[in-house]
């Protein structure tokens, strides 16, 4: 730390991408929340510490780009760490952008111990325990393939009335997050970056208007409940192909990553419509290229309903380390939000 600076609050944090969505990892100066579980210790933080969040996540220290993961201890003996999930409007039960940030984190920088060529772990995410397979070669994690809580179709082609886009018809499944998932050819998108803002002004509609007719409630945990996110699919191109896929993250910017989720959510769908089998594969790719593979393990049953458990494979890069600061006198110790920037819903 610079000689002479004063600091109210001193964080650090590795900085991480997967795909090139931001996931960037606290490490050091939070203490765990309180709570017996992790999905607890979310709550705690969402409840009576969500400064944490804002400090991280806005303007002048951070931007509506990034998330943050903090690392805990977990909470069950059968897990080697836990962590929550902090973006910008919520705090979601999972993410596999940021599981997978996270796990390079923690490997790379020697806080839970890298085996070459594959480490095994358990992470207790505040939606339940992924287990990670991490191939790792010299000091490097080079790819995590996590399997993603199971997920599921919530409903199949329902239809729903967008302001400015008129009736659709979306699915809704949760993949780790309740997404309502649309056709990208039906909307006209191409899916390129050079749609990204129309994309977002699109999936910010679709999500308001799902959020409202269209109602969904974790079987398991009715405290997971309505769509919090966006999915835009371009066509899908069957078993074993690359197909292309637009999240819209809340408040209103596209995830530059596949997401992990969405993913997992897609899947389902699909399962659910009979187009993927236990042992089948596909890929996502984002506005940008960057792509996820998945792939069904299993089937298995949420609450008395068919879903699957899938899982997920990518990897992510470490950007940085850095010391975040809040200087006693900061007239903005939480950030602030601008509509320039704060995505389209500002």
């Amino acid at each position: 730390m610079l000689a002479g600076m004063r600091a109210r609050r001193t964080i650090t944090v590795v900085g991480c991408h997967a795909g090139g969505e931001i996931g960037n990892v606290v490490t050091g100066g939070v203490l765990p929340p309180a709570g017996a579980t992790v999905f607890e210790q979310m709550q705690t933080l969402a409840r009576e510490g969500d400064g944490l969040r804002r400090l991280l996540l806005r303007e002048p220290r951070g931007s509506v780009a990034c998330h943050a993961n903090l690392v805990v201890p977990a909470t069950r003996p059968d897990c080697d760490a836990g962590f929550i999930i902090m973006e910008p409007t919520e705090y979601p039960p999972m993410s596999g952008s940021n599981a997978i940030c996270t796990t390079t984190v923690l490997l790379e920088t020697g806080m839970v111990e890298m085996r070459e060529p594959e480490t095994v772990l358990r992470l207790e995410a505040p939606g339940g325990v992924v287990e990670v397979r991490a191939r790792c070669r010299d000091g490097r994690c080079e790819s995590v393939e996590l399997t993603n809580v199971a997920s599921f179709a919530d409903r199949l082609d329902a239809p729903l009335e967008v302001e400015g886009l008129g009736t659709l018809t979306v699915d809704v499944a949760y993949g780790g997050m309740w997404y309502a998932i649309a056709d990208a050819a039906a909307l006209g998108f191409a899916i390129k970056p050079a749609e990204a803002r129309d994309l977002s002004l699109a999936g910010e509609r679709i999500r308001a208007a799902a959020r409202e007719q269209l109602p969904c409630v974790h079987p398991v945990n009715e405290r997971i409940a309505g769509v919090s996110i966006v999915q835009i699919a371009g066509p899908w191109q069957g078993v074993g192909a690359v197909s292309r896929n637009a999240v819209v993250v809340a408040p209103g910017r596209l995830d530059r990553s596949a997401t992990g989720t969405g993913l997992s959510a897609r899947m389902a769908v699909l399962h659910a419509r009979g187009l993927m089998s236990a042992g089948d594969e596909m890929t996502h790719a984002s506005a940008i290229g960057s792509t996820f593979a998945g792939r069904i393990v299993e089937e298995t049953a949420v609450g008395g309903r068919p879903a699957i458990v899938p899982a997920i494979r990518g990897s992510a890069w470490i950007t940085g380390v850095s010391q975040l600061v809040v200087d006693p006198d900061d007239p903005y110790p939480e950030g602030y939000v601008l509509s320039d920037t704060w995505g389209v819903a500002g």
